[in-house]
This record gives structure tokens, sequence and C-alpha cells, in this order.
């Protein structure tokens, strides 16, 4: 029998998992679609998939046996919670929750049910763990290919910022995903951060300086800089390069590849980040479904390392208050 799921939140993500589950994940079924726009949800589930307004109907359906969270990040930490009263296994998109105590809420929450049943029910789609570049990337630095790692730099560039977003929200929504991938990448704790801005982008609205330029230190003492740009305008770009003592390693050319990918001429790059991260999306989501199919712990990221994370965006943040100070993240 394929593994039901119930899709909270049709939007952008919401509708990408929809059509994921229903086409190219073997093993799953979408029969239950919640989002607070009754006519999107429609639109995104298929044919024979329920749809509501109240994502506590879908998560306590008896036609569900796992949910995923694709919904506002405000809204993360508390349907994870009522997942966990459900006990229903639930794949949460990225953070885990936009605010420290929440990401500390549900991972005490996880801890429970962890030491009550000896597995835990979530998982957090930090996809780029699952993305074919960022894993041969890893593999090299785990194998020491060009020896020992002693910088990594990092650059992520959208087309344009969300409605509303803040040099805050750009840490805990855009940022987050190198504040999970490095540690992850080097098998190495982030100690301590410094966010820096220059001259902002007229693009920027006024809530959000933009570019911002980050450092990281892990405890292994390698440096990262993260180039932040949500305004650059042409289009989507990610990339990361490992300087060791030997040489370098990176990722392909991400511009190009979308670009590829697409069928589009070389001066056309996607603004859409999906299309870059399309095979991370589907191997996450297949290995997730595989694993509850076998009864298995999914192999993705879970609540510790949402946490972790989270702490590391909190010293961030408390950097960009700071005009900058380096902060060092308290895991205590």
């Amino acid at each position: 029998m394929p593994i039901r799921v119930g899709v909270i939140g049709a939007g952008i993500m919401g509708a990408d998992h929809i059509r994921n589950l229903s086409t190219t994940i073997g093993g799953a079924e979408v029969t239950f679609v919640a989002d607070l726009d009754a006519g999107r949800a429609a639109a995104a589930a298929a044919p024979a998939a329920r749809i509501t307004t109240d994502p506590s109907e879908l998560i306590n359906s008896s036609e569900v046996d796992a949910v995923v969270v694709s919904s506002h990040d405000s809204t993360h930490a508390g349907l994870v919670l009522e997942c966990f009263e459900a006990m229903t296994p639930v794949l949460c998109e990225k953070p885990l929750a936009p605010t420290l105590l929440e990401s500390l809420e549900v991972a005490a929450a996880d801890a429970d049910i962890v030491a009550a049943t000896g597995a835990s029910l979530l998982s957090l789609g930090f996809m780029r763990r699952f993305d074919p570049g960022y894993v041969a990337l890893r593999q090299s630095v785990q194998d020491r290919v060009q020896g020992e790692p002693l910088m990594v730099h990092c650059t992520s560039r959208n087309a344009a910022a969300g409605p509303g977003t803040t040099s805050e929200s750009a840490i805990t929504n855009s940022a987050i995903h190198e504040l999970d991938i490095i540690p992850w990448l080097l098998d190495s704790r982030i100690m301590e951060v410094s966010w820096q801005a220059g001259r902002s982008s007229r693009h920027a609205d006024g809530g959000l300086r933009d570019p911002a330029f980050m450092m990281l230190r892990t405890a292994d003492g390698t440096v990262t800089t993260l180039e932040l740009f949500l305004n650059a305008q042409y289009g989507y770009t990610t990339r990361c390069e490992v300087v060791s003592e030997r040489g370098t390693t990176g990722l392909n050319d991400s511009a190009l590849l979308g670009v590829q990918q697409a069928g589009l001429s070389q001066t056309a790059i996607p603004a859409d980040w999906r299309l870059r991260f399309a095979d991370a999306y589907r191997l996450q989501l297949q290995a997730w479904i595989s694993a509850l199919a076998q009864g298995e712990q999914p192999p993705l990221a879970g609540a510790q390392d949402g946490l972790n994370a989270s702490l590391v965006a909190q010293a961030m943040i408390q950097s960009l208050r700071s005009d900058g100070a380096y902060t060092k993240v308290s895991y205590s």
C-alpha cells in the first residue's frame, strides 16, 4: 500500500511537493491538501485528493499516514507539534521555526517522543544534503582529496526578495541553508559568526540590507564566507568552493546547470531555485517515503539539525544588531 500523504501549504513549494509525490515518487499517494486559500488547494491537489482550509483536519484525518508541512515559516512549529500529538510522521520544510524559542520547543518535544518510542517523527527539509553536487563535494572533503580544508566560499543570489523580507528573515529563511550545510560539509559545528553589509541595492526594501556578507568559523578552525544577495535581478545562483591545502573543489556552476536543464540560452538565467535543486527535492522525498514504507528512520536532517541551525541564526542576528561584532554560538 502507498504512503498516504497530506500536504499543508499549496504555494510554490507545496505545489511542487504535490506534483513530485503524485508523479515521480514511488510508493506515495497525495490524499489530502490543506491551504488557507481553498482555490489554491484545489488547483494543486490531485483529482482524488480531499482539500481543506483547516490543517488540523488534515493532520488528524484517518486518510493520512504522513504529513508534509510547506506553509509559511511562522506556522512550522505549531503544525509540527500537532503532528507529534497525532503521532504522525512529518516532513517539515526548512526552517524548523523562525525563532529560537519555537525551535527549542519542537526539539524538546521530539526528544520526548524519541525517549518514549525510540524513533523521531520529524524530518526536516534541508534538501541540499541530497543534491548530487553537494554530496560529491562532501565526499571529496571527507576523503581529503585536496588535503585539509582551510576555507569555504559560498554565494547565494536570488532574482528578487519576497515581500516583507528583512535582514533578520533573510538569515532565518535563506542563509539558513548554509548554516546547515557548512557543518554537514565539514563535519564540524559553527562556533562563531559575523554579519556585515555595505552599500545596499536600490531594489531592497527598507527592512532589508542587501547584499549581506557573513563569516562563519567552525570548531575545526575553517572559515566560511557567504555572500547573500536576494535582489540580484538576473536570476538564481548558488555556489560553494572548498579551499584546501593542495587545491580547491567546488560545485558545478549552478547558473549554467540551470540554463542547460531548462534548454535556455546562456544569457538567460532562471529565477526559480527549484530548477537548480529539482533532483535534490525528488531524492529527499523518495528517501523519506521509502524509509517510512520500510518502517525505518528517514535519513533526512532532524530536529537537532534544525535547532543547531536556529542557534547559529540567532547568533548571526545578534551580530547584525551589534554592527557586525563576532558572536559566539551557544549550544548549551
